[in-house]
């Protein structure tokens, strides 16, 4: 088919009935599920009991910003429903979405509990089998892969995913072993050779120690400080990954950093490139090439209206390759609805041939859609 735009990273909210009734029976006590707040909306329980907050930001799309307070029947369906998320997306002109998943991400701060694994295998199953159903090749999804379990869970369950169609794998930015060890080589030599590329999204999945989450709603301001921060939040994970020679050992692997434009590409580009020649004398840097050259190739980021990142395009060609344009539905920050005019404003100075790519082309690649 043919795509024109595709936004890379849209989010689901799954559910409210999905855990309690899907879960192996031996969790469903455990397991998350919707009430009522004090402040009149619905949020998830993790203790059958007390709602940490209620829903919000998280699909406020179609709605007025708020930080909580909405029922569940306040938000549109296209959350939780699949055709209901496809029709949102052909009413503003968007062929196909790569789709985050929201509760079971909790899963990811379990370590290697069953538990955790269970949320996972629930979540991936029915995204396949239910959320995608309509049209998979426009609502692609992101199967969580539970890489604090151990090498041979996590390859079984890659195997499986790719058996049900998996275009992309979800990764956590936090995992309990660090990314840069070499215990990950069996995972990215798997996900190589199957060509599809790993997923993760700003500062989402596992545990952040160094994070300031204890005061986000607490302290006024904290919030959105973050909100601004986490543009930025990809700089250290895929600069680890490139300096260590993961793209070198696997030179297959693509990984893509959801949320965080392209504006403070040209000058990472730049830093990258000037600290490799001045330190390579001494720094034995397990790869030869310089840095750089991974964007585009195996490194790529989502974007959102980044005025400053589109009006970079034309004199830096890399930015055309490394991006793939995103509106983030339904979330507080999204493009949705007026996402054509989002386009218009933020493309004018793009060249046709680069519009497309990050529109679109990039994305076909990324994910081999047909």
């Amino acid at each position: 088919m043919q795509y024109n735009v595709i936004s890379a990273d849209n989010h689901i909210l799954e559910p409210r009935d999905l855990f309690t009734t899907r879960l192996p029976k031996e969790y469903r006590d455990r397991a998350p599920r919707v009430i009522r707040g004090e402040d009149g909306g619905d949020g998830w329980s993790w203790d059958g009991r007390t709602v940490a907050r209620t829903l919000g930001i998280e699909a406020t799309a179609g709605r007025a910003v708020k930080i909580s307070g909405y029922t569940w029947e306040e938000i549109l369906p296209g959350n939780y429903d699949g055709a209901a998320h496809l029709a949102d997306m052909q009413q503003e002109g968007v062929d196909a979405a790569v789709l985050f998943p929201s509760v079971p991400l909790m899963g990811w701060s379990m370590h290697d509990d069953p538990f955790g694994l269970a949320l996972m295998q629930t979540f991936n199953d029915w995204v396949f089998d239910d959320f995608t159903a309509p049209d998979p090749k426009r609502l692609i999804a992101l199967p969580m892969m539970p890489v604090n379990h151990a090498m041979d869970v996590l390859l079984a369950e890659l195997d499986r995913m790719l058996k049900k169609g998996a275009k992309a794998v979800h990764i956590p930015v936090f995992p309990d072993k660090s990314y840069i060890d070499t215990y990950w080589d069996p995972f990215w030599a798997a996900v190589a050779e199957a060509g599809v590329p790993l997923c993760m999204h700003r500062t989402s999945g596992g545990i952040d120690t160094s994070s300031k989450t204890n005061f986000q709603f607490k302290v006024p301001g904290v919030n959105v400080a973050g909100t601004v921060i986490r543009f930025f939040s990809g700089v250290e994970p895929l600069t680890m990954m490139i300096f260590t020679g993961v793209f070198n050992r696997h030179p297959g692997l693509r990984i893509m950093d959801a949320e965080v434009n392209f504006g403070w590409i040209p000058y990472w580009k730049q830093q990258m490139d000037q600290s490799f020649e001045q330190q390579k004398g001494w720094a034995r840097f397990p790869f030869e090439n310089k840095p750089s050259e991974t964007l585009g190739k195996n490194v790529f980021v989502t974007i959102l209206d980044d005025k400053v990142g589109f009006d970079q395009v034309a004199n830096e060609p890399v930015m055309a390759d490394v991006a793939l344009f995103s509106i983030d539905y339904p979330h507080s920050v999204c493009l949705w609805p007026n996402t054509r005019k989002y386009i218009d404003d933020v493309t004018m100075n793009v060249a046709p041939d680069a519009k497309h790519k990050i529109l679109a082309g990039n994305a076909v690649k990324l994910f081999n859609l047909d």
